[in-house]
């Protein structure tokens, strides 16, 4: 292998071992359906109508009327009550964040000018003894719930500020305190998980792993309660990597893969970077690859596939350098998919990845390969033949 190839392509491989890919991250929007007889409504279906660009989505109420979808794509929204397939109530313009969760709540007994059915406190006309005391129970029993899920906001918002600002300490105790208000709140599980495992990278040695054992502990109640939501599993393995628990980490991204079907590209792709910090090399190229068939227009998949399979180019007896099948493609691949908006970036506007695009040119040419510069969206619908045709 000459020395200047040799010299680039550790170069390259430099990279992938030293980054770390950007892991994808899912966003919240949740809240409560009070229905029209004043009573958490169970079983109502949400819809999520994506404005921005195409896209919907549905959740149900659980028995107490909250929802919540804890994987939505970063977006606008309109959320809908939809009841016997006839929409109710509708909340428009429900823009997602990945630094805190939405709250969208429904009233519907608000919304068609029913109180819940009870008398005011105050009326004891026409009552008698019985009917007070079932009325006074009731009332009290309501506003004890009230200040329940109060106290239950209250921390839950504490612990994500604590969390927000890596105040991992304040956020454990908060979530803590919210768990024990309300287990069945997943939200709130996924805050402690988060909020367990910043604190172990805040310690060392036995203190460290006592603290993420109690974030994978959580994460798993957090599975258990919506075991259908891939940005956990997502999440769980990001966190168990961490601890060095890589064979499990990989179980819980192949079941976020087989969940979301459509994000598999990020899910074998954050795999392959967690495989590349733990050393695993050639099990990382194989995730890379997964990530580039499940996604091809992935583009920082199909770089680092490029640079894994360069890093494997041999020569012949000759000094010709032998190139993997697949190495200029993939790099090529990743050109086309960067090239056209890198082309155009200012110093200040330059889009992630455009550093690399010389990088995957000059392995290109040194691989034996031509680089093409003429860009094009991958994404474009096919031109009109009939278009392309000379004019008499």
């Amino acid at each position: 292998m000459s020395t200047r190839f040799k010299s680039l392509a550790l170069s390259a491989v430099t990279f992938l071992l030293l980054s770390i890919p950007a892991f994808a991250q899912m966003t919240t929007v949740e809240g409560s359906v009070i229905g029209p007889d004043g009573k958490p409504l169970a079983g109502a279906e949400i819809k999520f109508d994506r404005t921005d660009i195409k896209g919907s989505y549905k959740v149900k109420t659980d028995k107490k009327g909250h929802y919540g979808h804890y994987g939505l794509p970063m977006g606008t929204y309109d959320l809908s009550v939809m009841i016997d397939g006839q929409a109710k109530d509708t909340i428009k313009g429900v823009r997602s964040s990945y630094s805190n969760p939405q709250t969208a709540n429904f009233d519907l007994a608000k919304k068609e000018g029913v109180e819940g059915g009870l008398p005011d406190a105050g009326s004891d006309k026409g009552l008698s003894k019985e009917e007070k005391e079932t009325r006074d129970k009731t009332l009290k029993a309501r506003e004890a719930a009230l200040a329940k899920n109060k106290e239950l906001n209250d921390a839950y918002t504490t612990g994500k500020t604590a969390l927000d600002a890596k105040n991992y300490d304040a956020a454990v105790e908060a979530f803590a305190k919210a768990s024990t208000l309300d287990e069945k709140q997943v939200v709130v599980w996924g805050g402690l998980a988060d909020a367990y495992v910043g604190q172990a990278g805040q310690k060392k040695g036995d203190d460290a792993m006592a603290a993420y054992e109690k974030g994978y502990a959580a994460f798993r109640k957090a599975i258990e309660l919506k075991a259908d939501d891939a940005a956990y599993y997502n999440n769980f393995a990001i966190a168990l990597a961490k601890g060095k628990k890589l064979d499990e980490a990989k179980t819980n991204l192949d079941k976020a893969a087989q969940l979301d079907p459509a994000g598999a590209g990020k899910y074998f792709y954050n795999m392959g970077a967690l495989l590349v910090n733990g050393g695993q090399n050639d099990a990382a190229g194989e995730e890379f690859k997964k990530a580039t068939v499940a996604d091809p227009n992935y583009a920082d998949a199909q770089y680092q596939y490029g640079v894994f399979l360069a890093s494997k180019a041999t020569t012949d007896p000759s000094g010709k350098i032998i190139a993997q099948s697949g190495t200029v493609e993939a790099l090529q691949k990743f050109i086309d998919l960067k090239g056209a908006a890198c082309a155009s970036a200012t110093a200040t506007s330059a889009p992630a990845g455009c550093e690399t695009v010389g990088a995957a040119k000059e392995l290109v040419t040194q691989l034996g390969g031509t680089v093409s510069t003429s860009f094009s969206n991958p994404n474009a619908p096919a031109a009109n033949s009939n278009n392309n045709k000379k004019k008499k």
